[in-house]
Order: C-alpha cells, then structure tokens, then sequence
C-alpha cells in the first residue's frame, strides 16, 4: 500500500500503520479513509496529500 506525505507539515499517513489519533486502524488505505479525514499533525484535508514517492 502507498504512503501519502501531507504537503502542509510533511506528515506521512503510512496505510500499514494507521492512524490511531484519528481511530484509523492498521491496514486502511489512504484512497478508503473517510472524506472528513484530516492530518493528525496540521489538520490539513485529504486533498493536501499526495502519494509519497
């Protein structure tokens, strides 16, 4: 699964991890997460990320 960098402060949203801030449990891929879903760091939108390279 691909990993997605928020362009705002650089936090990368790993699928294989998570994101228990925001009750995403391991194994969720960044393109399932809900579309209220933020950064847990800024609070940036989803549409601040992009695929990590």
């Amino acid at each position: 699964m691909k990993k997605y960098v928020c362009s705002v402060c650089g936090y990368v949203y790993d699928p294989q991890a998570g994101d228990p801030v925001n009750d995403i449990p391991p194994g969720t891929p960044f393109e399932e997460l809900p579309d209220h879903w933020v950064c847990p760091v800024c609070g940036a939108a989803k549409e601040a990320f992009s695929p990590a390279d």
